[in-house]
């Protein structure tokens, strides 16, 4: 089983983007489960989001505590503490970011970081910085945990064609750096 835990702000679209991950899980035949971690936040408010994914029925319930992989789409919710927390010895990071790893505060327990500007490539296809399709194609390039064209499919179905391109054009310039 796979834990992930998504940072980012409201507006962002990190609880659709955990949806859209479970949803292609389950197209796969794997197992799946979201868990969105909100309250009352306006838009610009921290936010989280937690999924699971696993060949195996999936029995927890919780919140994600140790994950294997921190997506984060806001460059900036890493001077919060609470972003890398807990993340597993060798665990993933992929970043929203145009920053050098340097200027990032990556902890030592990482084990591969991916850099994508997802605000840039949301703005160059949609016109706005709503990052989560790109980070879909950055996520689908690194972890290989869900079939790429599946994951393009669940995001052009939900957001449509303008967004599935976001998504492949990240997942083109994802790069994955020394830690």
């Amino acid at each position: 089983m796979k834990e992930i835990r998504l940072h980012g702000r409201g507006g962002q679209g990190v609880v659709k983007a955990s949806q859209i991950i479970v949803k292609a899980a389950v197209a796969e035949q794997k197992q799946g489960q979201f868990i969105p971690f909100f309250g009352v936040e306006r838009k610009g408010s921290p936010v989280f989001g937690y999924l699971r994914i696993s060949d195996e029925p999936i029995r927890r319930k919780m919140q994600v505590y140790e994950p294997d992989i921190v997506m984060v789409l806001d460059d900036s919710l890493t001077m919060m503490p609470s972003t890398y927390e807990g993340l597993k010895e060798g665990g993933t990071i992929i970043m929203n970011t145009v920053k050098p790893p340097k200027e990032l505060k990556i902890p030592q327990q990482a084990g591969q970081i991916a850099l994508v500007d997802a605000a840039g490539i949301s703005e160059e296809f949609l016109g706005r910085n709503i990052p989560n399709t790109a980070m879909l194609g950055a996520f689908a390039k690194i972890t290989g945990l869900v079939d790429r064209e599946i994951l393009f499919r669940e995001i052009e179905a939900s957001f449509g064609d303008e967004n599935r391109r976001a998504a492949e054009a990240a997942y083109d310039k994802t790069e994955s750096v020394e830690v």
